[in-house]
């Protein structure tokens, strides 16, 4: 139980990350893409609202997924880098 706690505690004194304004253009940019992909599907294309829906959402989400694993592999890349120096 008392690893449980100092790891809890190590993770609480851990600053926050700041988010960029460069990224939350980025995120607005890709927000107003996926509308802009359903409304061309449901208006131009006429597939159908659901259809519209899910093929917007599935883009949505697999961006959602490039973006999380592309985090990672940067935030692993820092930690590997920091670690070095302190040796």
């Amino acid at each position: 139980m008392t690893v449980d706690r100092d790891v809890i505690a190590e993770h609480e004194q851990a600053p926050p990350d700041e988010v960029s304004r460069a990224t939350v253009i980025a995120y607005a940019i890709a927000a107003t893409l996926l509308v802009g992909w359903f409304l061309f599907g449901w208006l131009v294309l006429q597939q159908g609202f659901i259809d519209s829906v899910g093929e917007s959402a599935g883009a949505g989400f697999a961006l959602l997924l490039i973006i999380s694993v592309v985090g990672t592999v940067r935030r692993s890349r820092s930690r590997s880098r920091s670690r070095s120096r302190r040796r």
